[in-house]
């Protein structure tokens, strides 16, 4: 296997990596040891032909935003993404609901007398979005770029970690919102990690958006294939590594997988004191998700709840703290945090009239193989009563089916790593350029490295700006239409 580069793994990082290095006129080989690409971003059609299912990520508020993705410019290469009037909501009892509507003034007018307060926390992030955006998912060791986009956060991120929010707000939708967004982050509640990143995905609801891409997020993944091939790289699919030295004709080797994987294909070859620092890597929650068929839209008890492209279900910010922390702990409460997509509210595309895909996941505990579609079903139910009638077919891929499917989601942590203080600050271990290896010519790009999960591609982004190392300025400042003939 000989290339300049080989890559492992072709999930949005390992892509993302890929496609700079190609640009800069390497040749680029890409392993995938599934039979198809994309990792997190996979669209496929489960229990009809005309109805397309997002296998893990739907909601983009990272890809609309990141600095990877504003260079490759999806819009250019036909990625449309559409961008639902309310970013999220969370349904409360006693038909009230949370709703963070995509227009800042609108949200504040639903909150009533808690709207200047959302606006007071929430405001001057949205005035430097771009700005905050760099800093969240730049490398947080090094000083900020923009010293005034990040002295707006240690207080805030202060206040969400102390729980402090509560004595902010008067009423329960505002701190339930929070608590809705905090709880992607599958970790103790509150932290300060969680509290980083709740700011950063709440601020982005109304700045660039939660979008969806339409037609799939395999669309995203497509058109990263594409600029890829466009520039001579190639890709294998059923191409799984088992041993580095597979590799060992490339002069780069860069790796779209998590640590134990690392270790799988590579520990012999790992100085000691790396190797032991990658076994330590902790991982966190699992998630069991559950996709639906169902034959018209939720009949959410708050009808404007279904106008949102992401719905939280979790009740109050104490019951969503409270369920995520025992999940944290190991334990298996009754009720469940439950995250909502109803893609075809903002994408008719994904369906057919009395066909429509609906997914949700909850959080369990790192490994449980139990099957969630019963207690979704009910926390779904419980906020949308009717929901069953609708149901066609259903399917759950557990935490174990999920780690079958991706081997980065160890334990069914999609996330793949747990989110604390320590790992956000050295992931996958504490190292002035964690990107690179102490492996001569190898490096890592994957949602286990900085700045961590979600379809930024930021993580191939660094890795494959320590490869280029002085280069890259050049090679991200080529025209985004500019291409290569494929020799």
């Amino acid at each position: 296997m000989s290339a300049d580069v080989s890559v492992v793994g072709s999930g949005p990082n390992g892509l993302a990596a890929a496609v700079i290095l190609a640009r800069a006129g390497l040749s680029v080989e890409v392993h995938e040891s599934a039979e198809e690409i994309g990792g997190g971003t996979r669209t496929t059609a489960l229990f009809d032909d005309d109805v397309r299912h997002d296998i893990c990520a739907t909601g983009h508020p990272m890809a609309a935003a990141s600095p990877f993705f504003r260079w490759f410019g999806l819009a250019e290469r036909g990625v449309e993404l559409l961008r639902p009037e309310i970013a999220y909501a969370h349904p409360l009892d006693g038909g009230r609901a949370g709703l963070a509507y995509e227009d800042l003034d609108r949200t504040c007018d639903a909150l009533g007398v808690d709207g200047p307060r959302w606006r007071r926390l929430i405001g001057p992030l949205v005035e430097r979005s771009r700005e905050l955006t760099d800093l969240l998912l730049g490398d947080l060791r090094r000083p900020p770029r923009d010293p005034r986009a990040a002295a707006l956060l240690p207080a805030r991120i202060l206040t969400l970690a102390a729980g402090l929010e509560r004595r902010l707000f008067t009423g329960p939708e505002a701190p339930a919102l929070l608590a809705g967004v905090s709880a992607h982050v599958m970790s103790r509640q509150p932290s300060l990690a969680a509290a980083g990143a709740t700011l950063l995905l709440a601020h982005l609801a109304h700045s660039t958006g939660w979008p969806i891409a339409r037609g799939g997020s395999r669309t995203i993944t497509d058109a990263l294939a594409a600029d890829l091939r466009a520039h001579g790289g190639r890709i294998h699919t059923g191409s799984r590594i088992t041993d580095l030295r597979q590799l060992a004709k490339s002069r780069t080797v860069i790796l779209d997988i998590g640590p134990r994987g690392f270790l799988d294909i590579a520990r012999d070859l790992m100085p000691p004191r790396y190797r032991q620092a990658l076994e330590s890597y902790k991982y966190g929650p699992g998630a069991a998700k559950v996709d639906f068929l169902v034959s018209e839209p939720v009949p959410w008890a708050v009808p404007e709840v279904g106008k949102a492209g992401t719905v939280h279900l979790g009740g109050t910010r104490d019951a969503v703290y409270a369920v995520e922390n025992a999940i944290v702990r190991g334990e298996s409460p009754d009720d469940r945090f439950v995250l909502v997509s109803d893609p075809m509210a903002i994408d008719p595309s994904r369906g057919l009239p009395g066909k429509r895909p609906v997914w949700a996941y909850c959080h369990v505990p790192q490994g449980d193989p139990r099957d969630m579609t019963e207690l979704v079903r009910r926390r779904i139910e419980r906020f949308a009563p009717g929901f069953s009638d609708t149901i066609s077919a259903s399917r759950c891929l557990t935490a174990p089916e999920l780690e079958a499917y991706n081997a980065n989601y160890v334990g069914g942590d999609v996330a793949a790593g747990a989110v604390n203080l320590r790992q956000v600050m050295g992931r996958p271990v504490l190292r002035q350029k964690p990107h690179r290896t102490p492996l001569g010519g190898v490096f890592l790009c994957s949602a286990a490295t900085a700045p961590g999960p979600g379809v930024h591609g930021m993580g191939g982004w660094y890795a494959a700006k320590a490869v280029l190392g002085k280069d890259f300025d050049r090679v991200v400042q080529e025209p985004r239409g500019r291409t290569r003939p494929v020799s």
